[in-house]
């Protein structure tokens, strides 16, 4: 039971910073929030979304473990 608790856990923290992703890349591209004009603003969002990107992915291989036959 316990495992079944940590698998929801992590499909929950996948789902929610897919979602944190997608609004970051929504707000970088001028979205509906209009032009960012702030520079350092800016960089701090893309470097944001990458680290997202990167614990995604992390959070993804736990869900989906390569099996090797």
């Amino acid at each position: 039971m316990n495992e079944n608790n940590d698998q929801a856990e992590i499909e929950a923290r996948y789902v929610a910073l897919k979602e944190e992703h997608r609004l970051l890349d929504q707000e970088i591209s001028g979205g509906d929030l209009g032009p960012i004009r702030d520079q350092l603003a800016l960089s701090r969002m893309k470097r944001r979304k990458l680290a997202l990107k990167d614990e995604i992915e992390r959070l993804y291989d736990l869900l989906h473990p390569d099996i090797i036959a």
